[in-house]
């Protein structure tokens, strides 16, 4: 069972001129000789928010590297932004497995987001001379909105180790979109989160899609956080995926197929999804990680 797009996505992708942000086609994985999925279908379309969900170690992270060019497929087809995922990284911003900053870190909210610019120039002055001015000014600019857009100018200026984890991950997430990207990649980015800290990126992500026509692939563990805001989801598990609107795939009867055993979906009365039965589910919490491939 493959992921299919469904056909409201085929044709935004399709039409208006704009490529899709994501298109998959047959692609499979195969890493130290074990296949980590294959005969994947999968498209996001500008503007888009979308969640990648399933076990520990059933190849999310792997998606991500393959879209970012860092892993090649073993077959099928793979195009970002209308190009190859290299050359489409200029216009793709990435914010990584969240890492933790200890209460000593000094580096300060604003030098953090400059990095998005071009890491390798930290603490260097670009150079003298009237263009270099421009030019510093025109960063600054760049992100001192980067930060506006997440709503973070108020303590920008402080060490980065002093803010709350929220706090922290605004910043991170000003450093990816200081490049203005057409594509954001954001792997477990509501990791160690409380639940208001959560809540807040989510609606954040979702405004800079409506507002700014950004798609936005966010890899996540529990999916119940994403549920108002979400497009689609794509659900990666037994080397297969889905794809599709969450109702659609995240349900008993999809789920069984994928992983090939009886699953079934509980809905609370709050209205949270309760995954029953499969190894690691993206309900469960603890160690969120995905180490494996």
């Amino acid at each position: 069972m493959t992921a299919q797009p469904t056909a409201g996505v085929a044709a935004s992708a399709a039409g208006g001129g704009e490529p899709a942000a994501v298109a998959v086609r047959g692609a499979s994985v195969r890493i130290g000789g074990r296949t980590i999925w294959q005969d994947v279908d999968v498209t996001v379309a500008p503007g888009e928010f979308v969640a990648v969900l399933g076990p520990n170690g059933s190849g999310k992270s792997t998606l991500m590297k393959a879209i970012l060019g860092l892993l090649p497929l073993s077959a099928g087809a793979l195009r970002v932004l209308g190009d190859s995922p290299r050359r489409a990284r200029a216009r793709t911003g990435y914010l990584p497995q969240r890492h933790s900053f200890d209460a000593a870190t000094r580096v300060r909210g604003v030098d953090l987001v400059r990095l998005g610019l071009d890491g390798t120039r930290f603490g260097l002055s670009p150079g003298l001379g009237a263009r270099a001015r421009a030019r510093r000014r025109q960063e600054r600019a760049r992100v001192a909105e980067a930060i506006a857009r997440v709503g973070a100018s108020a303590y920008a200026q402080r060490p980065i180790g002093e803010l709350s984890g929220g706090e922290q991950q605004r910043l991170l997430i000003a450093q990816a979109l200081v490049q203005r990207p057409r594509l954001l990649i954001l792997d477990e980015p509501l990791d160690s989160l409380d639940l208001p800290s959560q809540t807040a990126v989510v609606a954040l992500l979702a405004r800079i899609c409506r507002e700014d026509g950004v798609a936005v692939l966010l890899v996540a563990h529990d999916v119940n956080p994403l549920l108002d805001h979400l497009d689609r989801v794509v659900y990666l598990a037994a080397g297969r995926a889905l794809s599709g609107p969450a109702a659609d795939v995240v349900n008993g009867e999809q789920l069984s197929a994928l992983y090939g055993m009886p699953i079934e979906v509980l809905r609370t009365r709050d209205g949270r999804l309760v995954v029953v039965g499969a190894p690691d589910a993206p309900h469960h919490h603890g160690h969120r990680h995905d180490h494996g491939p």
